[in-house]
């Protein structure tokens, strides 16, 4: 019966024991659970080289033409400044085509014939970079000329440039007789225009279908027959002749009044020897008469 106190109370005491030291530890701070929504312990990293929009993006090659706006096609009479004023941008050139009668000339033969044509219209800023006054110092005859300098009476489409022959014909003169030169190259899709004063590209389609094909130009295309004639006028060459021989006192030619005044005095010596010589023979028949 002792021995089962003892140990009952050995039991409670170490039991006791437990619980003071157990209750004398710090309380642990509560831990994040391991599946939390926060931030992972390690985050997805940021892929090395990530997709970034490029520098430079692409660009149309440098001998494409620039490509305006193209007017659509027009629904019933062709009007060349109506395309031009839809366009926009070529009001100078515009007013050219109406003042000097070419608009008119253009709308008749478009509306009322199978004639077509091909314009390089310039631009506003192709005529503002003239030197001031160039246009204005023309004459009537000479701001028609220009005008029709722009306009070849054919329709020649992007692809049929290279088939021309250079000079190329324009309405401004006739060619053959070498007035008003117009030379057209290409290479690659580049085409090349020269005027002699003036060298361009041919910038976008402005409007185009079976009679009609109108191309922006960047500078207007001034002829050398305006605006450089002194450059045509080539110096003909001096027509080659013998070189004449120096001549001498003795080999001059006489001058008629000098010939004239030779015969003169040979006419006086032969008038004077036939009057002497009968005078002679009357001396020598005196003294014979007389027995001298």
């Amino acid at each position: 019966m002792t021995k089962q106190v003892v140990s009952s109370l050995s039991i409670l005491l170490v039991f006791l024991f437990h619980c003071i030291t157990t209750s004398g530890q710090p309380v642990a701070a509560p831990t994040q659970p391991a599946n939390t929504p926060a931030q992972p312990a390690n985050p997805p990293a940021q892929p090395a080289n990530p997709p970034t929009q490029p520098a430079n993006p692409p660009v149309q090659p440098a001998k494409a033409p620039a490509q305006p706006a193209q007017v659509p096609v027009q629904k019933g009479p062709i009007d060349v400044t109506k395309i031009l004023e839809k366009a926009h941008g070529y009001s100078v050139f515009v007013r050219l085509l109406k003042s000097t009668g070419v608009a008119k000339q253009l709308y008749g033969q478009l509306n009322n014939s199978n004639i077509g044509f091909t314009i390089f219209a310039p631009t506003d800023s192709a005529f503002s970079n003239l030197k001031p006054g160039t246009i204005n110092s023309l004459s009537d005859l000479q701001k028609t000329q220009l005008i029709q300098f722009h306009i070849l009476n054919t329709v020649v489409t992007l692809s049929n440039f290279q088939t021309l022959s250079n000079p190329v014909p324009t309405e401004a003169g006739d060619v053959s007789a070498g007035a008003f030169p117009l030379n057209i190259t290409t290479a690659g899709n580049q085409v090349n225009i020269s005027t002699g004063l003036v060298n361009t590209t041919l910038g976008g389609t402005v409007y185009s279908d079976d009679q009609l094909t109108i191309y922006q130009v960047t500078k207007v295309l001034l002829p050398l027959d305006i605006f450089s004639p002194k450059a045509k006028k080539v110096a003909a060459a001096p027509t080659p002749t013998l070189s004449k021989p120096k001549t001498t006192k003795e080999d001059a030619p006489v001058s008629p009044s000098g010939a004239a005044k030779v015969d003169e005095a040979a006419a006086v010596s032969l008038s004077r020897h036939g009057m002497l010589e009968p005078i002679g023979v009357a001396v020598v028949a005196f003294f014979v008469m007389k027995g001298i």
